[in-house]
């Protein structure tokens, strides 16, 4: 088979206009970067002026790290999961392309039985 023939389009089919999805993809980076900055600012914060609480100063910048790093991996994982939707839908929005052909045996009509045979599922028992 050759290469030309891999990535043949079907004839009448086009490329659907872009929605929703090609404005969230283009947010993406953004969102990624925000992400990230906004929790490392608390973190920032917290470090330049801790708590006077009943905690002392290094558990409170830990809980508060702790916090920081759980809360950037969420994100990331939000936004790496909204980017592999919206990478397939606009892949489902290309162009349609010819698929290998398959023969199918009964592609017309389906085979006619010749015999019921029985069911797998009948109990020996009953059969005596």
């Amino acid at each position: 088979m050759s290469w030309e023939n891999l990535f043949r389009k079907l004839p009448g089919t086009r490329r659907e206009p872009p929605g929703l999805e090609q404005r969230i993809w283009k947010k993406l980076p953004m969102l990624f970067l925000a992400s990230t900055a906004v929790p490392l600012i608390a973190y920032a914060y917290a470090y330049l002026f801790p708590s006077t609480g009943s905690l002392t100063e290094e558990k409170y910048l830990d809980l508060i790290r702790i916090l920081v790093i759980a809360t950037i991996i969420t994100a990331w994982t939000a936004i790496f999961t909204v980017g592999i939707g919206c990478f397939v839908v606009r892949v489902m929005k290309g162009p349609g392309y010819v698929a290998d052909q398959y023969p199918l045996i009964d592609a017309d009509e389906p085979r006619q039985a010749e015999e019921e045979e029985p069911s797998d599922d009948v109990n020996p028992r009953d059969r005596e």
